[in-house]
């Protein structure tokens, strides 16, 4: 009877069985897998803060929308709801003590005040503005010019002399040898298109801007020549800014191709 290789069998599954065991052994000895690397992202911005701004009364809507888009790109920074009325009005209360960061006039009369005042920097242009002629939807006085609001049973409303729409209101009534007398005459471009309105008033000279944001509820004349009267806004941090940092960074978003872009789409002209 022949005899079974017994121990052979054997230790040919004992070798296989070592072979497995060293190849597991080798697998779990091996490095881990590295760790991804995070994807790399933009810096956040470093400014912080509060922000106090004084604006004249025809950028509501426009500082509105920046602010917006400026405390997106600087969430540390908070903007405190913007001080909004006439230029004049505004440059008198920075002279008299008001703590202000940035101020943004809509003529270069009001800012130079301020500055003459030693109490700004430097105030660059960033955009401009003219006039149009607000009536009531449809103009059914049928206003069809300057010459028009001579008319005395038309109800005129203007800005005040020393308002930034007040003087370029006398300026392209002047040139065109118009006179009229105004039924009141506003701190700022807002009243005068809140009267036109409400009815309150036949006709008021505001800007082309402040007609393209009241939608249906006025009808704009364009006035012939109103570039004479173009009205350049500039804008300054304050020297006694508590966050020039932040201050200093508006005033750039303003001037930035985002900024610029907001103006342009509600109607305002290029610096």
């Amino acid at each position: 009877m022949t005899r079974s290789p017994l121990p052979f069998r054997l230790s040919a599954i004992a070798a296989t069985a070592l072979a497995a065991a060293l190849a597991l052994t080798a697998c779990s000895g091996s490095s881990p897998a590295a760790t991804p690397t995070p994807t790399s992202t933009a810096a956040a911005s470093t400014v912080s803060g509060e922000l106090t701004v004084f604006a004249a009364a025809s950028l509501s809507q426009a500082f509105d929308q920046i602010t917006t888009a400026f405390e997106a790109e600087n969430p540390k920074v908070h903007v405190n709801p913007i001080t909004y009325d006439g230029s004049s009005t505004l440059a008198t209360q920075i002279i008299e003590g008001a703590s202000v960061d940035v101020f943004a006039s809509a003529d270069q009369k009001n800012m130079d005040k301020v500055t003459q005042a030693g109490l700004a920097g430097d105030a660059p242009v960033f955009t401009t503005n003219v006039l149009q002629i607000a009536v009531a939807p449809g103009n059914p006085l049928k206003v069809k010019d300057l010459a028009s609001l001579a008319d005395p049973g038309l109800k005129l409303v203007l800005c005040a002399p020393a308002v930034p729409c007040g003087n370029a209101a006398k300026t392209l009534l002047d040139a065109a040898s118009v006179t009229v007398t105004p039924a009141s005459e506003e701190q700022n471009v807002t009243a005068v298109l809140a009267k036109v309105k409400a009815g309150e008033a036949d006709a008021g000279l505001v800007y082309s801007t402040d007609v393209k944001a009241a939608g249906s509820a006025v009808t704009g004349i364009a006035i012939a020549g109103a570039e004479k009267a173009t009205n350049k806004y500039p804008i300054a941090v304050l020297k006694a800014s508590k966050n020039a940092e932040a201050a200093t960074a508006f005033q750039a978003f303003v001037q930035s191709d985002k900024g610029q872009k907001i103006l342009k789409d509600l109607g305002f002209g290029g610096a």
